[in-house]
């Protein structure tokens, strides 16, 4: 086992003590807790397990799929039992599992609500127990009221972000002008939120482009062909279309193609699943964003471990209440201006496609 510290006081780490030492570290738990905690793990994990409740918007959505892989991952390291409870994108069945949840008792509870203001009262049961409690990519009340409630900390990407950078790569692939049409996730979730407000932040910067159709498909794929389809038939002259996330928008192209229109309209979709990767690098979507399921699943899970170890109280004062899971948009323009070849360093992405880099570390689980 290869020693990457050393101290007087401490064993070395070993590889994996290391990554979760700078998981935790960039989730911003100070480095003597981190370190310490470690040791103290590797020590109790098989004499103290821990057990934990999950659940996200549903696992037919590939981003949720690879939420959980990461939650169970991060719990194999950790030596935490996560139960795992699928929201099937339904708000009715997520409300059941987490009334459930909140009648046993647990060391931590991870949660990414499917709407805003759906699981108030019975996370609320839970946090009263003295468990701690993440909430993940979806807030589960308004933002002013997680602290009141006694959330530990909200883990989420840039919704407004991701949005604008997609949008802002179809706007320029349109020229600026004609037909768009906009799919939404599910209205209540507040990611979808986000990104339909940056759709329109970019949109209403350019009057001669119409929006057509402007409503929710609920993040399921076969809704969005039965969407799409109808749009297609009303406006064959359609150049664009924004998705809210990439199962939806490789369905909307699926639609596309077989409509005979691949080359005329132009998808974009936010999440940057490996597959809408490898689409934008081969020319069938136009762009995507990263919102790493890897950084939000596995980060609730190493701070619900963080706070069970030692005590809520502790974890709080140490432990931001908003945490920021960043990620580039991806598309296949590459940065090639000839005045600074020699200095590749100096232009975006240095020059080079990001592409293969981006989904490696993706289907690593780490970003």
């Amino acid at each position: 086992m290869a020693k990457l510290f050393k101290s007087k006081s401490r064993e070395p780490m070993s590889r994996r003590e290391f990554m979760m030492s700078s998981f935790l570290l960039s989730a911003g738990v100070a480095a003597p807790t981190v370190l310490s905690l470690l040791q103290h793990r590797r020590a109790s994990a098989q004499d103290m397990p821990m057990r934990a409740a999950m659940s996200n918007a549903g696992l037919a959505v590939t981003w949720c799929a690879q939420g959980k892989d990461t939650a169970e991952m991060w719990g194999r390291f950790l030596g935490v039992e996560i139960v795992w409870y699928d929201g099937a994108l339904d708000n009715n069945v997520q409300r059941s599992a987490v009334d459930t949840i909140a009648s046993q008792s647990w060391d931590f509870v991870a949660i990414q609500p499917f709407s805003i203001g759906t699981l108030v009262e019975p996370v609320s049961a839970i946090i009263n127990a003295g468990i701690p409690f993440v909430d993940m990519d979806t807030l589960l009340a308004p933002l002013d009221q997680l602290d009141d409630l006694g959330v530990l900390s909200f883990i989420a990407p840039d919704n407004v972000f991701m949005s604008e950078s997609v949008v802002t790569e179809l706007v320029r692939q349109m020229g600026g002008s004609g037909k768009i049409a906009h799919t939404w996730g599910a209205q209540g979730h507040t990611g979808a939120q986000g990104r339909a407000q940056g759709f329109y932040n970019i949109i209403s910067q350019y009057p001669d482009i119409e929006v057509v159709d402007d409503q929710p498909a609920d993040w399921d794929v076969t809704r969005v062909a039965a969407i799409w389809e109808s749009l297609l038939n009303r406006h064959p002259d359609l150049k664009a279309g924004f998705l809210h996330n990439d199962d939806m928008a490789l369905a909307a192209r699926q639609v596309v193609e077989n409509a005979g229109l691949g080359d005329q309209v132009k998808i974009g979709g936010i999440d940057a699943m490996s597959p809408a990767i490898d689409a934008v690098t081969s020319g069938r979507l136009v762009a995507t964003a990263r919102n790493s399921a890897p950084r939000i699943h596995g980060a609730a899970v190493l701070l619900g471990w963080y706070a069970a170890t030692v005590g809520m109280e502790e974890a709080r004062a140490n432990v931001p209440g908003f945490l920021l899971a960043d990620g580039p948009a991806i598309t296949s323009a590459i940065d090639s201006n000839p005045d600074l070849a020699s200095e590749p360093w100096k232009l975006r992405g240095y020059g080079r496609s990001t592409a293969e880099g981006l989904r490696w570390l993706q289907d690593q689980l780490i970003f």
